[in-house]
């Protein structure tokens, strides 16, 4: 029997087991391969002993309508960049993905299929580049992954983002304040985006259209005569003023990333600064977004995705990222699935609709 590696790295999404059912039940049809889990992507490899699980019609029945992933995942232990502490105690990160792919070797497996973002198809692409036969499958609730035209997750976190929306609007109204509600995205401002236009926000604010503070309050006093009226505010949690910086918490010495978040409460204090007078009340989301059950549009989605990756397994196309483009299931090269990164156009007519709707973006 031929060996298959599943990992789940990077932050969860809605989904994953999903993907991961498409790729059981794909290979065990074929009665030639086993399939294997990692447990917290990669670490389960590199852990001592390994974290390495049989997955079984057992483990995988029926998750493809829970949330999660069974395998666990993890946005620390990037192989291309390791935390190991130096001799002066110091956190240094080194690139381990050799170390890596020689493990994978050593445990006998014929092939692997890593889900996950930009980051972990990056790690997809080094271990390709060592020799290792991989498949990558594109997961990111944030929709900034430019080789596919979608990935699975990201409907689910505007479906989350919309219904918290719509309970925003009637208390907004309700006591003739500002609403601020802060969703994910960090940068890429797909779900900011489309969460306003589904909710019908008043003011967007993304990552890729710096806002101005005055813009933002003009629209506000539009909304309001002699003291009553009501404004909804989506902001993604990597938008900035113009000239100003992200908001977010130190980086940890585990990890390359900055925290983000508080962005809402960064974006209130400015208003109130500039002399906004309407009562203000913040909303952050967090992780609510990549929590629950994914919606069947990822449930479709994410289950073809686990065939295709599979597929691309049998006919031992590696180095190849599945991919979905013009409503079709395809693949690209690690190389082009990693190149670009999927950011909203200001250009775009998604964004020009938004504006000839009314919708201020604050530039």
């Amino acid at each position: 029997m031929k060996k298959l590696l599943v990992c789940t790295g990077g932050g969860d999404c809605p989904g994953l087991n999903a993907v991961i059912r498409g790729i059981f039940k794909t290979a065990k049809k074929t009665k030639e391969w086993e399939v294997y889990g990692s447990i917290e992507a990669f670490n389960g490899v590199m852990a001592e002993p390994t974290q390495i699980i049989k997955l079984t019609k057992a483990k995988v029945g029926g998750i493809h309508v829970k949330g999660g992933t069974i395998l666990k995942t993890t946005n620390r232990g990037n192989p291309l960049q390791f935390p190991v502490q130096d001799e002066n105690g110091n956190i240094i990160f080194e690139d381990r993905t050799d170390v890596l792919a020689k493990k994978i070797k050593e445990l006998g497996f014929d092939a692997v299929i890593n889900i996950g973002g930009d980051g972990s198809q990056k790690i997809s692409k080094a271990l390709f580049d060592l020799g290792v036969p991989i498949i990558g499958v594109p997961k990111t609730i944030d929709n900034d992954l430019s080789a596919t035209d979608t990935t699975f997750g990201f409907q689910t976190a505007v479906q989350i983002a919309s219904d918290s929306f719509d309970k925003l609007v009637t208390t907004a109204e309700s006591h003739h304040r500002v609403m601020i509600m802060e969703v994910m995205g960090r940068d890429a401002g797909w779900i900011a985006l489309h969460t306003a236009i589904a909710g019908g926000a008043e003011i967007c604010l993304i990552p890729e259209i710096p806002y101005d503070i005055k813009k933002v309050k003009e629209k506000i006093d539009s909304r309001y005569e002699k003291g009553r009226g009501f404004v909804n505010i989506v902001i993604a949690e990597g938008a900035k003023a113009k000239g100003g910086n992200v908001v977010g918490s130190e980086r940890e010495t585990v990890s390359e990333h900055l925290r983000l978040g508080g962005v809402a409460y960064q974006l209130s204090y400015e208003l109130k600064a500039a002399g906004c007078k309407p009562e203000i009340r913040e909303t952050v989301l967090g992780h609510i977004q990549r929590g629950g059950t994914p919606v069947s549009y990822d449930r479709v989605l994410a289950t073809m995705f686990g065939v295709k990756a599979f597929e691309l397994v049998q006919n031992e196309q590696f180095g190849q990222m599945v991919s979905f483009k013009n409503n079709d299931y395809c693949s690209v090269s690690l190389e082009e699935a990693v190149k670009d990164y999927n950011v909203v156009n200001p250009e775009s007519f998604l964004v020009k609709g938004a504006k000839a709707m009314g919708m201020s973006f604050g530039d």
